[in-house]
């Protein structure tokens, strides 16, 4: 403790998030929960849960689409919540426009359903990217437009000299989609917001992913203006879950094209006519009933971390980000070799509180993450083993090359379903076919609530289970998915 505090002594401002762990956030200790899965989910303060009961229990709120009273009141709290979002990223209301989606994932698949793809188009991604954004390739490629994959380096970073290879000068006029995450959720690694205009000068549209960035750090839609941001709310504050949105500047938007329309995203439509008509505005994009009752609820969350700060919470998660790695990286069995092979930034600048990593065993080899995650939940510890939903940072740690995966760019489509044709219906088929010892990395990450006593109890866990010891493999059972 006496080293932590020589080497952090800025901590001491953060001591109101103690008070608020001790408080709001008081069933974890309660319950003996050590909870390290923040870009899993974030925690609710137990004033938002109130909140909620309050509002719903004091008023009638109904379905949305109709001018009747209970409708009205609910359009008023969702109107007031599209509001309360711009003014949280600093957008003005003539450039930015908040269509609510249940997740960063449906924010995601709107932009690939409705952008305007064609033979001679290009979807640019980083290797480093969310399952949720690389599969809109599957959209670009089935409308003739073509896939540019943007390398990592050894520390996870996206290769700056590569993509600015893959953007060149443009291809025409709006050549395509850049898409890539602020902050990785496999690395923490922080790419840089600057891409967004480079990518611009070079006639691109953006997609940037925010849904692990926004947590930790403020998103400023007047300095930083990427056409479209994928935002999942119980990734910032827990609760609702079910509640994202995409911003989007309104220039991009009206060049978006809906593949269909439903309930709420049209004026007019004829049956007998075959014609529809879809609304001038973000409600032809919003399908169906919102979540009515769980929207007003963001405002809540919002006017939560507002109180506490974001620079705050930013800062609190940055010191215990640090002094995590220091620790993982120092511990040692007892013959000299390390206990953990860390995946991602080695320095500690430009990354959020997000860490991946292996354990090793005594003898090097790399201990299987479905250990790790049995014994962390057998003593209390909500952690996150796999590749995340993020593979390309998963092949770039374990080293894979593209032909190991099944891919080329010159003989990409043999290549892939020559691979696809193994006979393969689980994880662990897949492991055995890349010769891989382990399904993926452990992933620890901080968050609003966490605190230095979080982190103490997980690298307790870690010397008492996995120092100088073989892990014990036995009743694992099979991995379904990474």
């Amino acid at each position: 403790m006496g080293d932590f505090d020589a080497a952090f002594p800025e901590y001491a401002a953060t001591s109101r998030l103690d008070d608020l762990r001790a408080t709001e956030y008081s069933y974890l200790d309660e319950g003996g929960h050590v909870y390290l899965d923040y870009t899993g989910a974030g925690l609710p303060a137990r004033s938002q849960l109130r909140a909620h009961a309050t509002r719903v229990g004091s008023g009638a709120f109904g379905n949305p689409h109709s001018e009747n009273p209970t409708s009205s009141a609910s359009t008023r709290l969702v109107e007031e919540a599209r509001s309360a979002i711009l003014a949280f990223f600093n957008a003005s209301p003539k450039d930015y426009a908040v269509i609510f989606t249940p997740n960063a994932t449906g924010a995601c698949h709107l932009v690939a359903q409705s952008y305007p793809w064609r033979h001679g188009k290009r979807l640019v991604l980083t290797a480093d990217n969310h399952n949720s954004v690389n599969g809109i390739r599957e959209y670009a490629t089935g409308h003739g437009a073509r896939v540019r994959y943007v390398t990592l380096n050894r520390d996870l970073r996206v290769s700056e000299l590569d993509l600015n290879a893959a953007l060149g000068r443009g291809h025409g006029t709006r050549p395509g989609l850049l898409a890539y995450p602020a902050q990785s959720n496999f690395s923490g690694a922080r790419h840089p917001l600057a891409w967004v205009e480079r990518a611009q000068s070079a006639g691109y549209d953006v997609l940037l992913d925010v849904a692990a960035y926004v947590p930790t750090s403020r998103l400023d839609l007047r300095e930083v203006q990427p056409e479209f941001a994928a935002v999942s709310w119980y990734k910032v504050f827990g609760y609702p879950t079910g509640v994202g949105c995409l911003l989007v500047r309104r220039d991009a938007m009206s060049r978006l094209r809906r593949p269909w329309f439903s309930g709420g995203t049209i004026w007019g439509v004829s049956v007998q006519g075959g014609w529809h008509r879809l609304l001038p505005n973000e409600s032809a994009f919003e399908d169906g009933t919102l979540s009515f009752l769980s929207i007003p609820d963001v405002m809540t969350g919002i006017e939560w971390v507002s109180s506490i700060g974001v620079e705050m919470i930013g800062q609190r998660v940055q010191i215990l980000t640090s002094w995590t790695l220091r620790c993982l990286a120092g511990l040692k069995h007892s013959n000299g070799r390390p206990m953990t092979l860390l995946y991602g930034p080695g320095d500690e600048a430009d990354r959020g509180g997000t860490i991946a990593f292996n354990f090793l065993d005594p003898t090097g080899k790399l201990v299987d993450e479905r250990a790790v995650s049995r014994d962390a939940a057998a003593a209390g510890i909500s952690l996150r083993t796999g590749c995340f939903c993020n593979p390309g940072a998963g092949e770039w740690a374990f080293g894979l090359s593209r032909k190991a995966v099944g891919g080329t760019f010159v003989r990409r489509q043999l290549m892939r379903r020559s691979f696809l044709h193994v006979d393969m219906t689980t994880v662990d088929d897949y492991l055995r076919v890349l010769g891989l010892p382990t399904g993926g990395a452990v992933r620890i990450s901080l968050g609003l609530a966490s605190t230095l006593a979080d982190v103490e109890s997980f690298l307790d866990f870690a010397e008492r289970t996995y120092r100088d010891r073989l892990p014990d493999l036995n009743g694992l059972a099979p991995r379904l998915n990474c």
